[in-house]
């Protein structure tokens, strides 16, 4: 199995997308922090019991997946279960030849992107149109989305007037404004003509059926206003106990992914219209979708099933702002998907065996997390899995001399004067072959050790072993 590094892929990407998405990132992590630590006594706290409810959520799966569904056909929703990404796909293509529809207008979802629908309907005859301005760009640009939240973060807005240009929107200008009118007016008509709207859910409620979409540009209400069926994908963990859990997660969710204090377009969904409603969808769909979740939570790493698709992990992480969101090669790109892309491979794990590895293990994506997810104890743990089932990254040492060294005083002393010569002495003569391998893939930095035993003996009282 090959594969390129996140450090090499770093290296090649251009320095304007590097810009892009380190600047996005760090801004949106700033504004996040400030509004917390401004807004609430202790944050920590919230984000702790937010953890709780979707922990527990996760864990009665079993009760709350049936009473969720009879809530749903109480309220006029025809429910089916997906164990995988090909039934789920097959559904939605079955409800759209029921109703021989041939035009479906998207809502952001990251479980469609997850189970790749747009191209599964295409090959059947079937336009499934991205509305989200994101998610339409990486359409047209047959590109794939690079952060969770912000699909679009690793290209700048010269880019997107060239794409908008080659597709006919419009001669070439890059301003936003243009940029989003001509947008706008190219998806109004789409979503009028459109047989079908699909959207994804942020969370939905066992005690009541209803259902949570955040968005904000509003294309989720488009996509349902003039649609007659409604479609929705939602992942089983998306479930939360009680109405009540909603207002301390949807708190959180605004913050920790946008840095506001409310997303703008906050709805909540029942069922199809009543009878009293003038408009909307006459007809709805809600497709449980495990594709591997279960297996999830069979494992030692169920934690990550709390996650609320912030994109706060992402934001704060130094690995993903240096490498972007495409190096990850997974719809879930930074410490999230380090986590949840190769678990959801399941005997394929192999393949992405390498990105728990694309961390430095510091601890910034738990601290920020707002559902306490501790990212970096599930990423050692697949480290673990990848050793334990011989698909480690290729090129890493073993650490077992690395672990008596720096337990042996009079060893590690001594391989402290070593180290300096290794700045001196050509590559290929390091007595490590393992390094050799090690070197392929990455640089070994200049050697600056030894100058902290010096500084520790000047300090009075204190005599280093």
């Amino acid at each position: 199995m090959r594969f390129q590094p996140l450090d090499l892929f770093a290296t090649a990407l251009p320095a304007d997308k590097r810009a892009s998405v380190y600047q996005s990132t760090k801004a949106t992590h700033e504004k996040r922090t400030k509004l917390l630590f401004e807004q609430f006594a202790d944050p920590n706290r919230l984000r702790q019991r937010a953890g709780e409810i979707k922990q527990h959520a996760i864990e009665n799966l079993d009760a709350y997946l049936p009473a969720v569904e009879k809530k749903l056909q109480a309220n006029g929703v025809q429910v089916h279960w997906a164990s995988t990404a090909e039934v789920a796909c097959e559904t939605v293509l079955g409800i759209m030849r029921a109703r021989k529809a041939t035009k479906m207008v998207k809502a952001k979802t990251m479980v469609s992107e997850e189970i790749e629908l747009a191209d599964f309907l295409g090959r059947h005859g079937i336009e499934a149109l991205e509305t989200d301005l994101g998610e339409f760009i990486v359409q047209i640009d047959h590109d794939h989305p690079s952060h969770i939240v912000r699909p679009i973060i690793h290209k700048n807005r010269r880019e997107i007037a060239q794409s908008f240009e080659r597709e006919g929107l419009g001669a070439y200008d890059d301003d936003p404004q243009v940029i989003t009118t001509r947008a706008r007016h190219f998806l109004r008509q789409k979503y009028l003509q459109a047989d079908v709207g699909l959207t994804g859910a942020n969370f939905i409620s066992a005690e009541s059926g209803r259902m949570v979409l955040v968005t904000n540009e509003g294309n989720s209400r488009f996509c349902l206003a003039a649609t007659k069926c409604h479609i929705a994908l939602i992942g089983i963990e998306k479930i939360v106990p009680r109405d009540s859990d909603l207002a301390l997660l949807i708190n959180l969710l605004g913050r920790s992914g946008t840095a506001q204090d409310l997303t703008v377009y906050t709805e909540f969904i029942s069922g199809p219209k009543s009878s009293e409603q003038p408009d909307g969808p006459e007809e709805m769909h809600v497709i449980f979708v495990d594709n591997g979740r279960t297996e999830v939570l069979a494992s030692d790493c169920r934690e990550i099933l709390r996650c609320i698709r912030c994109g706060a992990c992402l934001n704060v992480c130094p690995v993903y702002r240096q490498a972007s969101g495409h190096a990850y090669r997974s719809v879930y790109p930074g410490p999230v998907g380090a986590v949840l892309s190769p678990i959801l491979m399941g005997s394929r794990f192999a393949e992405k065996a390498d990105l728990p590895k694309a961390s430095s293990l510091c601890g910034a994506c738990h601290e920020v997390c707002p559902v306490n997810i501790p990212i970096p104890d599930l990423l050692l743990r697949l480290r673990h899995r990848a050793k334990e089932e011989g698909v480690a990254a290729p090129g890493t040492p073993p650490m077992g001399a690395w672990a008596l060294l720096a337990s042996q005083p009079m060893a590690w002393r001594a391989a402290l004067f070593g180290g300096k010569a290794m700045d001196y002495l050509p590559r290929s003569l390091l007595p490590i072959p393992a390094l050799h391998a090690w070197e392929e893939k990455r640089t070994l930095p200049a050697w600056r050790g030894g100058e902290f035993r010096k500084w520790l003996k000047k300090r009075p009282g204190v005599k280093p072993r």
